[in-house]
């Protein structure tokens, strides 16, 4: 198992070439998009916002880094089926072998989109409570959100959001071919929910994420910010009630509102882990006017 994964997700000097034919592709299809439509808010364009190395960095590295989070899955994987005294854990999980593998083509590819888009529901949920925010806030804390923001993630937030579905998937015996024939679909549908469109997608708005529905969710947790969860499809939000898309008003207003947060790429990976100046200070006058915890936590309900 562990070879087939390795030998699917390497070749790291494709995946960079790959990344690089991408951006640039995806830079001139949005340049001339916002050239030729409304824009959701008036605002620098991407190419001028001030974040703009640090987004570039993210979309070159995250990907690859999630590569290696799959391999250390099943790594994690065998390790505990070994322990569990599963002589050949690859006979129970596996890529191609799972209860799925026997499945059509077509019908795993279904079954990738609903399944992963579930999964990413209720992670994206969890990043939403006190205790994962702040790897998750890495994401949402562009003020200028646009099409390059859909690669900012924090790598712990994007290896249990992202990577561990498709791990998980593999296990359950989706073929590999699935994820490569789906995977520019995601990367082109990400970077467009996060483009700066005034776009809904009209009657089709339940059926698959627009900008202005995603846009919403990048809004403060008084407004959009505990709604819209799900990644492709909104009719997931729709039957757990945290589908948001009011009539008659664009989203705007992004960011986590913390004017201290980090701008720099090696500071951002290190957010989580080091505790703010705000909370510092808490503690070191005795815990004397705690501040309230933002409205991060919650059922995220109607």
């Amino acid at each position: 198992m562990l070879e087939q994964l390795t030998s699917i997700f390497s070749g790291f000097d494709a995946a960079i070439l790959d990344v690089l034919w991408t951006a640039l592709l995806l830079g001139i299809v949005f340049t001339l998009l916002s050239a030729l439509f409304t824009p959701c808010n008036p605002g620098v364009s991407w190419w001028r916002k001030p974040d703009l190395v640090t987004d570039l960095l993210y979309f070159f590295i995250i990907p690859l880094f999630g590569r290696f989070a799959i391999i250390f899955f099943a790594l994690v994987a065998m390790g505990l089926l070994s322990g569990l005294g599963v002589a050949k854990p690859e006979d129970i999980i596996g890529v191609n072998r799972g209860p799925l593998a026997a499945l059509p083509f077509w019908q795993q590819i279904v079954l990738y989109l609903i399944l992963s888009d579930l999964m990413m529901y209720w992670s994206h949920r969890a990043f939403h409570t006190a205790r994962l925010w702040r790897y998750h806030a890495v994401h949402h804390s562009p003020e200028h959100l646009d099409w390059l923001s859909g690669r900012r993630f924090h790598p712990i937030d994007f290896a249990l959001h992202a990577a561990f579905p498709d791990f998980v998937l593999l296990m359950l015996g989706v073929s590999p071919e699935v994820l490569l024939l789906l995977a520019p679909f995601t990367v082109w549908h990400s970077a467009l929910v996060h483009a700066n469109l005034n776009w809904t997608f009209g009657p089709l708005r339940y059926l698959i994420a627009s900008p202005v529905f995603h846009r919403w969710h990048h809004t403060s947790m008084q407004r959009g910010g505990m709604k819209n969860f799900t990644a492709t499809f909104p009719v997931i939000d729709l039957i757990f009630g945290t589908y948001y898309l009011p009539k008659g008003a664009l989203p705007d207003a992004y960011g986590i509102g913390e004017p201290e947060f980090p701008r720099s790429f090696g500071r951002q990976l290190l957010y989580p882990f080091v505790t703010p100046k705000s909370v510092a200070a808490v503690e070191n006058d005795g815990g004397a006017g705690v501040p309230e915890m933002p409205p991060i936590v919650g059922s995220g309900g109607r």
